[in-house]
Parts: structure tokens; sequence; C-alpha cells
């Protein structure tokens, strides 16, 4: 019968694990104590069909109005927030979607194939993060 080492760890496994765990603390700390990074104001980026039509800086109030696949899309643009007014597409999801004050967050309208996305601004600091 064939008798198999004892696997015992040794002083470099213990030096190895410190080592990784000390990246790990230092990894963490730097993630954690980055400052936010703010990329200039808000705009509010329209697309109709997956081209470009308007960039709206919020910086006033304005409304837009918005033609897409035969509907009308009424976008209004405030200093802080970005929300459709009145659509006469059937579904009406984009006029009961909540104002959006976030970079990265959108107001689609799948009738109308038009996307309302915010851009620049600091970075939200309750963003989930991504691993994988």
């Amino acid at each position: 019968m064939r008798s198999y080492p004892e696997l015992r760890p040794s002083g470099w496994d213990g030096l190895v694990a410190a080592l990784v765990a000390a990246l790990a603390v230092l990894c963490a700390a730097v993630t954690w104590t980055a400052p936010a990074e703010d990329s200039g104001s808000l705009t509010a980026v329209i697309t109709v069909d997956g081209t470009e039509v308007e960039r709206i800086p919020l910086d006033g109030e304005t409304e837009q109005t918005v033609r897409g696949n035969g509907y009308t899309l009424h976008v209004v643009v405030t200093e802080t927030e970005v929300f459709v007014a009145s659509s006469d597409c059937p579904s009406q999801d984009c006029v009961e979607t909540a104002p959006i004050s976030q970079p990265g967050r959108s107001i689609v309208c799948l009738p109308a194939r038009v996307i309302i996305q915010l851009e620049g601004g600091a970075a939200s600091p309750d963003v989930d993060a991504v691993i994988g």
C-alpha cells in the first residue's frame, strides 16, 4: 500500500497568505477612499432610433418636444431632473417613470424608440459594485 505525504502548512504558506490579505486590505482602502470624479454638469442626452438628436444641459427649465416612430413626447428638463410630462404612446411607461436626476439613469419609450439618459456630474455614492 502506498503512503501519501502528510500535508502541513509551512512558513512560506503563512507568508503568502499574509501577503494576499495585505493586498486585499490595500485594494479595499484605495477603492473606498478614492474621491468621486466630477465630469462636469449633468446633461440630458436624447436619442431616437439609436441616433442622438439632442443634448440639453441641466442649467435651467426647458421643455423639449421629441418625435419618434409616429409618437410625440414632451420632455421637461429642470436644473435638477428630467421627466416626460406627456406622450401619445399607448403604454405611457415613459410618463409614469419617475424623474431622473443621477448620471447613468434613463427613461425609455419603447413604442417611440426614444431614450433619455443623464450623463456627466459626480458619480452617485449609492452605485452598486459589479463583480465578475
